[in-house]
């Protein structure tokens, strides 16, 4: 049995390693807030737990906190003022019912950040086709797409932030979306694929994969790439998403607004 003496000591010594322990853990109260939304009604990507992973590792890297979800209820005006962005993760179906609509759209019409990867894209096939705001935002819809090959991806702006760190012609693989319509001269348009280096491009000469545009008060970016969970272990991609997130979030500064022409390789 221990005597008295030496069990305070020892309790003594506990409690102050203990105390160093809490002191020395990094604090995570204060960080910027991000919501990754994966709810899905529609088509279910393999790659949402990989997406989750890799955006939670990029918080960790780079100092904002993310927390993830498939409940729909986390949409109203109270809660979503705790997050400087919401990410749709290849969100697919109707997943919003019209409260939850009205409280995202004056989130980010009042000034929030909103970044949608993949399956995310507005249309029947893919997300809240019936949402008419949702249409509106993205400035096209899904139509189709190609099987997962490699292609050429055609960095538009090469002084964006969206674009930091990303080679003028990047090579990728993945699933590469066709739309009805584009978004061009509602958006601007970060990058573009070369359809001359795969088979199963339906747009020609200027077809879009990421653009950014305002809503309101608020900023919006889309990245049709992400199909794969082999995707978000791409150093490239990952650094994509990150530079997307930064941008809505205000971190970063870039040109929003609309450009016209495609630019040529």
């Amino acid at each position: 049995m221990l005597k008295i003496p030496e069990f305070i000591s020892r309790l003594l010594l506990l409690l102050s390693f203990n105390l160093t322990a809490v002191i020395a853990a990094p604090a995570t109260t204060g960080l910027p807030q991000v919501l990754v939304f994966s709810k899905t009604t529609g088509f279910r990507h393999d790659s949402i737990a990989a997406g989750i992973e890799a955006i939670g590792e990029l918080g960790a890297k780079h100092s904002f906190q993310v927390e993830s979800t498939e409940d729909a209820n986390m949409f109203t005006a109270e809660n979503l003022t705790r997050f400087k962005v919401v990410v749709f993760l290849s969100v697919t179906g109707d997943v919003l019912n019209p409260p939850q609509e009205k409280a995202f759209q004056e989130y980010l019409e009042a000034g929030g950040g909103f970044a949608a990867v993949h399956g995310a894209v507005f249309g029947p096939l893919a997300c809240e086709d019936q949402w008419t705001w949702y249409g509106e935002m993205m400035g096209c819809a899904f139509a189709d797409h190609s099987p997962v090959v490699p292609a050429t991806i055609l960095i538009e702006d090469t002084t964006h932030p969206a674009n930091s760190g990303l080679p003028a012609h990047w090579k990728h693989s993945d699933e590469w979306y066709n739309f009805t319509g584009t978004p061009r001269t509602r958006a601007h348009i970060l990058a573009t694929v070369d359809e001359t280096t795969y088979s199963g491009g339906k747009m020609g000469v200027d077809h879009p994969v990421t653009w950014c545009r305002t809503v309101g008060k608020g900023r919006m970016w889309y990245t049709a790439l992400g199909h794969t969970s082999e995707c978000f272990a791409e150093p490239l991609f990952r650094q994509q998403l990150l530079n997307g997130i930064r941008l809505v979030a205000g971190w970063t500064t870039g040109d929003l607004t609309p450009n016209k022409l495609p630019a040529r390789p």
